[in-house]
């Protein structure tokens, strides 16, 4: 069994929750990973913040914050154990990130 990476991309960061709901997101995807864990095949995941960020370009040029020119950020990622690619596709299907319009898991083989 093999470790797969699913990786959020959120297609703009700019746009914030209102607290309420953030809460019932953090509320879908704790269950969300809490059905995976319960298969014994969820391995960790962290979310990443938006404040303090640094972009390192060619040349050493560092900007403030990973949006730059784009509007697609990365919100964060978890790692979960997985017969195959479609399987652990199959669990990023479940994601609540997914109800945000234009947001996407990329899924991605962990290299051991």
């Amino acid at each position: 069994m093999d470790e797969y990476m699913l990786i959020f991309r959120h297609q703009d960061g700019s746009k914030l929750a209102s607290p309420e709901q953030m809460q019932v997101w953090m509320k879908q995807t704790m269950d969300w990973i809490g059905g995976i864990a319960a298969q014994n095949k969820y391995v960790g995941g962290h979310g990443l913040s938006f404040d303090n960020a640094r972009t390192v370009g060619h040349g050493g040029v560092v900007t403030n914050g990973p949006f730059g020119d784009i509007k697609e950020t990365l919100g964060g990622y978890i790692i979960v154990k997985a017969a195959s690619p479609d399987e652990a596709a199959e669990f990023a299907k479940g994601s609540p990130i997914l109800q945000g319009e234009g947001n996407t898991i990329e899924v991605r083989r962990m290299a051991h």
